[in-house]
């Protein structure tokens, strides 16, 4: 007998409903606290969209931080941020920093002579100092780039909704869109909150989650429609919990190994796509938790048309000839 491993029993009857208040009033709570977070705190802006030039150094001596900024003092440099960058996989003599420096006013970029004298002084203050990056990106182009991402988030939201509007109906489209935005809203409340950098790696990290939520979300609804056709009185509380419970294997084997591949990219992919892989990762977890506990409960909420519509005369034989 083939060995067949389950993570849930092919069977159950869980009751998703139960302590909706909890679940869905939960989610509605976290939403607003990170739209609150998001404007109040703010963003830690990359350099993507804050514009400047960003430096990152390698030395085999440990970094002082304040050694740093002493050598910098004297140079004519707009607001500068010195941090170092901790990675489990960096070996032990190797010491990464990230030095962010804003233009002065009236200029683009940092200029290639300032650069030169940066990395001159730096050098100085430890001489196995390295530069294995340097990155300059101007105000304009910055300012571009944040309209850009936002046209594109709505732009994503808004053909998404017009897809489950077309594919199942218009309480579908709100339930579908309310839980993106849900899992959006608590994925940037987050990075608000904790100031993680936030560039256009996690911009489309952001658009893969919608993907991914929406996905779940139709699978789900996929079955609830089918089951409606199947149970036409049972209440429609009922046919959502069972139309969840059907699906509940799919959806926990597909985020987990989901979740597996993006641990191991979280913890020995580096620091570079480190944001990006963090945002994914509670993104999945999100956008798995919305699919079953808040797109549903708004369609359930605002309710569905479960008459049966009356069909059209037939015109022509050819109307039951299967396409």
């Amino acid at each position: 007998m083939a060995f067949r491993l389950r993570v849930v029993p092919e069977k159950t009857n869980i009751d998703f409903f139960r302590a909706q208040w909890l679940t869905f009033g939960g989610s509605m709570m976290l939403t607003v606290i990170s739209i609150i977070a998001w404007a109040v705190m703010g963003l830690n802006f990359g350099i993507d969209f804050r514009g400047g030039t960003t430096i990152r150094t390698e030395a085999t001596q440990p970094v002082d931080v304040g050694a740093y900024r002493q050598a910098l003092s004297g140079l004519e440099l707009g607001d500068v941020a010195i941090t170092e960058v901790f990675d489990p996989t960096f070996a032990a003599d190797q010491h990464v920093a990230q030095i962010r420096i804003a233009p002065l006013d009236g200029q683009e970029a940092v200029t290639p002579e300032t650069l030169s004298e940066v990395e001159a002084r730096l050098k100085a203050v430890d001489p196995s100092i390295t530069f294995p990056s340097i990155e300059s990106v101007g105000p304009k182009v910055s300012g571009e780039l944040i309209w850009k991402a936002i046209t594109a988030m709505v732009a994503a939201s808004v053909c998404i909704m017009i897809y489950i509007w077309l594919r199942f109906e218009w309480q579908y489209a709100v339930g579908s869109v309310a839980a993106l935005l849900h899992d959006i809203f608590i994925v940037i409340g987050i990075f608000a909150v904790f100031q993680i950098k936030f560039d256009l790696t996690i911009i489309a990290a952001l658009l893969t989650i919608l993907g991914y939520s929406i996905n779940d979300t139709v699978v789900v609804f996929d079955r609830l429609r089918e089951n409606l056709l199947k149970y036409k009185t049972m209440p429609l509380r009922d046919v959502m919990n069972l139309s969840v419970n059907e699906t509940l294997s799919r959806t926990i084997m597909t985020s987990g190994t989901t979740l597996m591949a993006l641990g191991a990219m979280l913890i020995f992919g580096g620091d570079v796509i480190r944001g990006f892989t963090f945002a994914i990762f509670v993104g999945v977890i999100l956008g798995t938790y919305s699919s079953v506990f808040v797109a549903k409960n708004l369609v359930l909420f605002i309710g569905l048309d479960r008459g049966d519509k009356p069909k059209k005369a037939d015109k022509s034989d050819f109307a039951n000839v299967d396409a």
